[in-house]
């Protein structure tokens, strides 16, 4: 998809739209000041190309009974760990854990202020020694499209135990320092049967509370817990997705179903419960309970299904998450919304504000069976 000029629109805002360093959410909304909880962001609204300014607690007021909110229950790992590769200080994320055993991980560099930098993958056959006398070695590029994830064995060792021994949650250099695992959890972090997680947390629910979920609950408003354990995101490149694990279970396909034959507005809280429900809807536009492994990109061509709204965080514009933006909301609207958020100065990354995406109002006359825009 390119404009008239042949500029493609991820292009054009990389070019229109900067976001300033100041921008960044350095710390939670609760150690911002006293009494505040991680309730305490700001929520833009977007209709179309119509947009409102919120605070957060005041989303109950955005929904109307019958809708329904897809969340990933997913948990976060401790996926960043020291290590040596010869003498050289590294730090492995564990991204994703394969079916024969394997992880896909990424090696970076520590940049001496807490946090690291980019490093180049490989070669295969590389060790990398982890705490505990543990060798990691790297077999071969998760894809031939970039060196940057690689599959690595650990022979005769426990990963997720040596997580929770030495391992640390992933952590950006927008940020001011590091903070406990219990900071990257959401409300609707499940533990799984086999201890799998995410590198990186499900950051669209965080400012979600247990007592904002019960006034929700309390307006009518639905849940259908889905999964889908996210990897290490490309915070230099901004690569798409790799392949994820996921599933949606039975009684969450018959919740959003239904609430679509009753009318409601199914709302997707972040990117990744997208990916998961668009990954388990036919082309008829019915949900079926499902898991495996998912490498779905949602873009304006490929369009979406079952999802009617998204509630997300503000991403840059390298973003390919944009791209499943335009696809629920059209390009217009989000280039609005991204200009309102610039100049309202929201906060962006993980522990920042974050933005609600609703159709925009039709008349019921105009009411359709798939969705409507």
């Amino acid at each position: 998809m390119t404009t008239a000029m042949g500029v493609p629109p991820l292009e054009r805002r990389r070019e229109r739209r900067r976001v300033p360093e100041e921008l960044s959410a350095r710390v939670p909304a609760e150690q911002r000041g006293p009494g505040l909880d991680r309730d305490a962001v700001r929520l833009l609204v977007s209709r179309g190309i119509e947009v409102s300014h919120h605070a957060f607690v005041e989303l109950p007021r955005q929904l109307r009974a019958g809708d329904l909110l897809v969340v990933n229950t997913s948990t976060t790992l401790a996926a960043a760990v020291d290590a040596h590769v010869g003498h050289a200080r590294v730090v492995v994320h564990f991204s994703t854990r394969g079916d024969d055993g394997r992880w896909a991980v990424e090696l970076r560099d520590p940049d001496g202020r807490g946090t690291t930098r980019a490093r180049a993958g490989g070669p295969a056959g590389t060790v990398v020694r982890l705490p505990g006398d543990v060798r990691l070695v790297l077999e071969e590029p998760l894809t031939a499209r970039s060196p940057r994830l690689w599959w690595g064995r650990v022979p005769d060792a426990d990963v997720l135990g040596l997580l929770e021994r030495h391992g640390r949650p992933i952590r950006y250099s927008y940020t001011d320092r590091d903070q406990p695992l219990s900071v990257y959890q959401t409300v609707f972090a499940l533990p799984s049967a086999d201890g799998a997680g995410s590198a990186e947390m499900p950051s669209a629910a965080r400012p979600f509370t247990a007592r904002l979920v019960a006034e929700l609950v309390s307006r009518g408003v639905q849940f259908a817990p889905v999964t889908l354990h996210t990897g290490v995101a490309s915070a230099e490149a901004h690569e798409p997705p790799y392949p994820e694990r996921y599933e949606v279970p039975e009684p969450s396909a018959r919740l959003i179903n239904a609430a679509r034959a009753g009318g409601g507005r199914i709302i997707a809280v972040g990117t990744t419960a997208v990916r998961a429900v668009e990954s388990a809807t036919g082309p008829d536009g019915v949900v079926r309970a499902t898991r495996g492994w998912t490498d779905l990109v949602v873009t304006p061509e490929r369009g979406v299904r079952v999802v009617d709204g998204l509630l997300t965080g503000l991403h840059e514009p390298e973003a390919s998450h944009l791209l499943m933006l335009e696809a629920i909301a059209g390009g217009a609207a989000v280039d609005r919304s991204y200009d309102e958020a610039l100049s309202g100065l929201y906060l962006w990354h993980e522990f920042g504000d974050v933005h609600l995406i609703l159709p925009e109002e039709r008349p019921h006359s105009e009411h359709c069976s798939s969705n409507c825009w």
